[in-house]
């Protein structure tokens, strides 16, 4: 399996989509866990870096910096 490319303030979209309806979520902060916070409501997930890389689907937009 391929290892993903994502680093903080990316954009990144998840196999599943969000219950209030957006699919797009942005890298808040990383280390052992990785939160994650909803681009439609604000709301923020912390879930740990292994899951996080099986459930994202891809990077939408990557920061520069």
């Amino acid at each position: 399996m391929e290892e993903k490319e994502f680093a903080l303030n990316d954009v990144v979209e998840m196999k599943k989509q969000h219950p209030c309806g957006t699919n797009r979520w942005k890298i808040i902060r990383m280390g052992m866990d990785i939160r994650i916070k909803c681009e439609g409501c604000g709301h923020s997930v912390m879930i740990p870096r292994r899951e996080f890389s099986r459930k994202m689907k891809k990077v939408l937009v990557k920061h520069e910096g």
